[in-house]
């Protein structure tokens, strides 16, 4: 239903004398400034007032005839309208329209008389309404109403400076040129350091954002390659041994060998479609692995010839996935260190469900190493994991002196 058009006017109207823009910013350097250039002004109409202006009667001639001069305000009111003029004034920034307003209200009443006094004050008034005041069309208005008016009041003439006067202000409009100067190059070399000093903390931000994904897609890259490619390696190590010996024992070893790198395949691929994924195709993501994989996980070791336990105790229920990724990344790095590290052991695997926690814990009885010694990555990656979620890992040898031991403490959310 469309709007009347004396509403949809109303409207236009109220959006005309809205303010626009914030407020402009009070300093005690423009604050002093101000105060500074009503005392000049408050000088200058004072000086006018006492030089030019009579309380005494005077008679002017006309035809041999005296006739007493008809006099315009006094002294005294001109003085009280000068002082009232300047101290206005000196809130020319904070109110700019109220300024001008009241300014011309005191200036068009005696400027036929003595436009000395307030002219210069209502012209600071308007320039200051025009530079300051967040209501546009109603400060246009005023100024050009004011502008007519003051038309109308001096078409005899504009005031002017008095000569004594003119090498003061000739020398302070030179001064305060310089001083403007000299502030504009102040606050341009301060706006160049500023950009400069922000181009060198978003570039530090970009660097240390780029150190930290890198970290997240080697931590990531390392989780799911690792142990896959240790179960990989252990399993066509046995199948060579094997070969000769007994075809069907390492047929079962090479059909690990190709779960395992299924397995890898299908984790990397989720892994590189959330990094990067195709322009204009959906990415063929799998669930990321949780608690529920943990048997399918521990299967994959056993076919390695590594005896594992899996016990679960406490009141299972639905973990939040970020915690469910980290167990299972626990279990798994603790896992592959127990393949290539404890070669011939055994290995157990124990996970709690407390009230706010969950505990994992995981076991090895020691053996011989059938790889390289590590980076220790995989154990730092695993920290950083659980600290996001408020975790605590701890790895050590066991008391007997025989054995690994990895326990991990993750607090449970609602998932």
């Amino acid at each position: 239903m469309a709007e009347p058009p004396e509403r949809e006017l109303m409207e236009r109207v109220r959006a005309l004398l809205r303010p626009s823009g914030p407020a402009w910013p009070m300093t005690a350097r423009n604050q002093l400034f101000d105060i500074a250039l009503a005392l000049v002004c408050a000088f200058g109409g004072l000086d006018y007032v006492f030089d030019k202006v009579s309380d005494e009667p005077t008679f002017l001639g006309v035809d041999g005839v005296m006739h007493l001069r008809e006099e315009g305000p006094n002294r005294g009111g001109l003085i009280f309208v000068t002082l009232l003029a300047c101290v206005i004034l000196t809130q020319r920034r904070r109110y700019p329209l109220a300024v001008l307003w009241i300014i011309a209200a005191l200036t068009i009443p005696v400027i036929d008389y003595v436009p000395r006094v307030c002219y210069y004050g209502c012209v600071i008034a308007a320039y200051s309404a025009a530079a300051y005041s967040r209501y546009r069309v109603p400060t246009f208005a005023s100024v050009g109403v004011l502008a007519f008016l003051t038309w109308r009041s001096t078409s005899q003439g504009m005031p002017s400076v008095p000569d004594q006067y003119v090498g003061i202000v000739v020398l302070a409009m030179l001064v305060l040129a310089g001083l403007a100067l000299r502030l504009w190059r102040a606050q341009s070399d301060e706006s160049r350091r500023r950009l400069a000093a922000a181009d060198e903390e978003r570039a530090t931000a970009l660097r240390r954002a780029v150190e930290s994904e890198r970290s997240r897609i080697a931590r990531e890259l390392h989780d799911v390659v690792t142990h896959n490619v240790s179960v990989m390696v252990i399993q066509a190590g046995a199948a060579r041994r094997t070969l000769d010996i007994s075809p069907a024992q390492s047929r079962q070893a090479l059909l690990a060998v190709e779960g395992a790198g299924r397995t890898a395949m299908a984790e990397l691929r989720h892994v590189m479609g959330l990094l990067a994924p195709a322009s204009g195709e959906a990415p063929d993501l799998a669930p990321q692995p949780g608690l529920d994989q943990l048997e399918t996980l521990v299967g994959r070791v056993r076919d390695t010839g590594m005896p594992v336990a899996l016990s679960v105790t406490g009141t299972a229920r639905a973990v939040a996935s970020g915690e469910a990724l980290a167990a299972y990344r626990v279990v798994q790095e603790a896992l592959t260190n127990a393949v290539k590290h404890a070669a011939g052991g055994a290995a157990t695997v124990s996970v709690h469900y407390g009230e706010e926690e969950l505990s994992i814990e995981v076991t090895d009885t020691g053996g011989r190493a059938s790889g390289d010694g590590g980076s220790g990555r995989g154990l730092l990656g695993l920290r950083e994991r659980l600290a996001v979620y408020g975790g605590t890992l701890r790895t050590g040898p066991l008391l007997t002196g025989d054995g690994w031991r990895v326990t991990a403490v993750i607090p449970m959310s609602t998932p």
